[in-house]
């Protein structure tokens, strides 16, 4: 008597897509049968609508060559057999994308997250911002690190953007097929510099992003069939002008096609003008004031976005025409809370050890971790 088990994916290749199939008998004991075709993910069949062809017998070789159904339409009963979703994209639309969503005129307010701590990550999302900067430059995580990152501000639907260390295109490569909704490119000083960048994130003909679309997180793994049709519709490109010579040209950077977003680099753009140690020196701010009077005169270019900082808050940004504003880093935020805990409890021994010595009696418990 011989028995076969079959895999759902190939275990020959790590892109196969083929079924493989295990026999076991007494004569023999298991073995391993080869699928009769492996095709790769470069040969990876056009998904079509499910009602348009029949789906495959599930014993078939090449069952995965099936058209695939829309997943998100379905459900599963408790036998384990699906069935379509009573409820319609048209009752749970999906959320707005920070392109739409600046375009519709909305001021965005968001964080920046160094920590790469899926939990704080997950805090911030549900907290309302309304987006996070996933910060590999100065961060101290890679694509492998913020891949989480991304799965913890899924679970508020908090549009996540990847500054990336440098504007390079294995860089951009690597963070747009994670799949975040927009990219930061730093160190922006030449409309040339800018275009390159457009064209990091751009398939040929219009750009030199590398393909792989049909299995990587940005299209759902292959299952997002209409991904190629709208991610440059979606996608937000931000290139941040942090220097001097950048904000010589910052008007032309402005105006090349396909930058959404120019990000302002105050401490940076201070330390380019010699102010590294006083970034709200008059020197600094009149370079910053200069860099924003040549965005927000653009007609028809880009968004201004920024930092709030100790000499420019929120408000402040907002109030001159930031359409897009960082307001804290997760890091900045965890120290702070820390080290006024901190300072609290010192200061509370010290109240307590001077009432002490006017009453003669030890301090009551003022039951400080139930505040």
């Amino acid at each position: 008597m011989a028995l076969t088990f079959r895999a759902p994916l190939s275990i020959t290749h790590p892109y196969s897509l083929s079924s493989s199939s295990l026999s076991f008998s007494h004569s023999t004991g298991f073995r391993l049968l080869s699928a009769s075709n492996t095709p790769s993910f470069l040969s990876f069949p056009s998904l079509k609508p499910y009602k348009k062809t029949p789906i495959s017998p599930p014993n078939s070789i090449n069952c995965y060559h099936s058209p695939t159904p829309n997943l998100e339409s379905l459900t599963l009963t408790p036998h384990g057999k699906k069935q379509q979703n009573s409820l319609s994209s048209a009752t749970n639309p999906a959320p707005k994308t920070l392109k739409a969503r600046l375009a519709a005129g909305e001021q965005l307010y968001g964080i920046f997250l160094m920590s790469f701590s899926p939990i704080l990550a997950e805090i911030a999302g549900f907290s309302g911002y309304d987006f996070a900067v996933i910060d590999l430059e100065h961060g101290y995580g890679g694509i492998s690190s913020a891949l989480p990152i991304l799965q913890a501000l899924a679970s508020s639907a908090t549009p996540a953007i990847i500054r990336i260390p440098e504007s390079s295109q294995t860089w951009a490569k690597k963070a747009l097929d994670v799949g975040p909704q927009g990219i930061m490119f730093p160190m922006i000083e030449s409309p040339k510099a800018a275009k390159k960048a457009v064209s990091y994130c751009k398939y040929p003909p219009k750009g030199v992003r590398g393909a792989a679309h049909p299995v990587i997180r940005a299209s759902k793994y292959g299952i997002q069939e209409d991904y190629l049709d709208i991610y440059e519709d979606e996608l937000l490109i931000m290139c941040q002008v942090e220097s001097e010579e950048g904000v010589k040209k910052i008007d032309e950077i402005g105006m090349v096609d396909g930058v959404d977003c120019i990000q302002m680099g105050p401490l940076d753009l201070s330390a380019s003008v010699g102010s590294l140690r006083d970034p709200g020196s008059e020197k600094a701010r009149e370079v910053l004031f200069k860099a924003e009077k040549g965005v927000l005169g653009l007609k028809g270019g880009s968004y201004l976005a920024g930092f709030a900082t100790g000499f420019d808050g929120a408000e402040d940004l907002q109030r001159r025409g930031y359409r897009m504003v960082s307001g804290a880093v997760d890091l900045a935020l965890f120290r702070s809370a820390a080290c006024e805990d901190v300072r609290r409890n010192k200061k509370s021994k010290r109240d307590d050890g001077e009432s002490d010595g006017e009453r003669g009696e030890k301090p009551k418990d003022e039951k400080y971790w139930s505040e």
